[in-house]
């Protein structure tokens, strides 16, 4: 066993964890800023391009958190496991599936997209300029997804390894390629052709290119406890059973997250289009809480991941409750902060008083809850790491159900109007944390069984 793991099996859990976080904390709060100021690009094109972003901003999400947090938390649960068993050769063979796998649901996306997705983007209310605007952004999305699903991945190997630094570092730097490309494209900048929201798009891509480039680059060159090594390459079936037993359940996360938030995109859409351009604000700061939180559950992962196969379970249920607080905490503090001073900030992207009208009606009801949606994200990375995906399932489609089902009944039995919908998106959130707090406290881990 390396220096590095041996380190992350016996360190104190407190401060290991506030270390290993950190870096990722950083980067992903500057990736939050780049994902704002593309907002803050887009919204000076008018609220039309607001609401087309809102439209496609879901299935930018779905895409990363099925690559990033279903796939790359799978990948990184099975190479830390690897790891802490002492298996090192496993790891290195663990890292072609991984690629493949990234290959194949790039491909995936692709050929849904083909098949459905202008249909789809009708289904939630998307016309004329806006459906137009909305196709164009996806299928450039959609095209280059491949570089998103490496990105994704390749940094769950370094996570899976324990090394939080050198991805952060790599994603901070991109951040200076990201921000000026996709304002030169969106708005016209220094001479750029002007895309509108197809720029940001392309800038997506671009970046993600670039940023695994290095990464895979490293990978097979640098001095890393795992390599991509010709001698490993090969595939077996219990390989790809390693990494799908957790990847497919997971994949379930983001899959009824990203339908949660499309229907009620196509709810708000029936309030008209300054409602849905508010919402698309808004909605936009929930899912920069995933990002965020993922700087501390990305850590979970790999320290859950190296414990259960090292076999130490008490040290991996104390590591949930360590990272499940802190992110309850990071994401709590940010909800209600930007609730209490919403003039702070949502006038930087619109100046439409309708549109930020239904922006800070969103934040205020809803971004109390985001301590709940922190805390039930962050399990739901630790139960990857252990294996364990029964519970993150069950709060996540539970969640899915109040938030919808709520939204409509709120709508058509009440007289809330859009404040409904609002209250019903939070209330599921709260039902997640809870859920996923109880199953730890059951025992979720010790058992790996569905039942408390």
């Amino acid at each position: 066993m390396d220096d590095r793991t041996r380190l992350l099996l016996t360190a104190p859990p407190i401060p290991l964890l506030a270390r290993m976080s950190a870096p990722n904390s950083i980067a992903f709060f500057i990736q939050a800023g780049v994902s704002m100021t593309e907002v803050w690009f887009i919204g000076q094109l008018g609220s039309a391009s607001l609401a087309a972003i809102a439209l496609v901003f879901p299935l930018l999400m779905l895409t990363q958190t099925l690559s990033g947090g279903a796939m790359g938390g799978a990948v990184a649960s099975a190479i830390a496991r690897a790891l802490g068993a002492g298996d090192r050769e496993r790891g290195e063979q663990l890292i072609w599936h991984a690629l493949t796998l990234a290959a194949l649901g790039a491909l995936l996306l692709l050929t849904l997209y083909g098949l459905f997705g202008v249909s789809f983007l009708r289904f939630l209310g998307g016309s004329n300029d806006i459906l137009d605007q909305a196709v164009s952004y996806c299928l450039v999305l959609f095209s280059g997804g491949i570089f998103l699903w490496f990105m994704g991945v390749v940094s769950a190997i370094y996570r899976g390894m324990g090394d939080m630094k050198f991805p952060a570092l790599v994603m901070t730097a991109s951040a200076f390629v990201q921000v000026p490309l996709s304002g030169a494209l969106v708005l016209g900048a220094f001479g750029a052709p002007q895309l509108g929201i197809v720029g940001a798009a392309v800038s997506a891509v671009v970046t993600a290119g670039l940023l695994s480039g290095v990464m895979l680059l490293r990978l097979i060159m640098g001095n890393t406890v795992i390599k991509i090594r010709w001698t490993q390459f090969g595939f077996e079936a219990r390989h790809f059973k390693e990494i799908l037993k957790v990847a497919l359940p997971a994949a379930l996360s983001p899959v009824l997250t990203v339908t949660s938030i499309l229907c009620l995109t196509a709810i708000i859409g029936r309030f008209g289009e300054q409602a849905l351009a508010g919402y698309g604000i808004g909605s936009r700061i929930e899912f920069l809480l995933i990002p965020l939180v993922f700087g501390i559950g990305a850590s979970m992962t790999s320290l859950v991941g190296m414990s259960v196969g090292a076999g130490d379970i008490k040290r991996a249920e104390r590591i949930c409750w360590v990272g499940g607080m802190g992110s309850a905490l990071l994401a709590g503090v940010i909800g209600v902060s930007l609730a209490l001073f919403p003039e702070l900030w949502i006038p930087a992207f619109t100046k439409d008083p309708v549109v930020q009208a239904a922006a800070k009606q969103y934040i205020q009801i809803v971004g109390p809850c985001f301590a709940f949606q922190g805390l039930g994200l962050s399990l739901y990375f630790a139960c990857q790491g252990a294996g364990v995906m029964f519970w993150p399932v069950v709060s996540l489609f539970l969640r899915a159900i109040l938030a919808v089902g709520g939204a409509l009944i709120f709508i058509n039995v009440t007289n809330w109007g859009l404040a409904g919908v609002f209250y019903a998106a939070g209330f599921g959130m709260v039902i997640y944390g809870i859920i996923m707090v109880s199953a730890l406290k059951w025992g979720a881990l010790r058992r790996g069984q569905s039942t408390p």
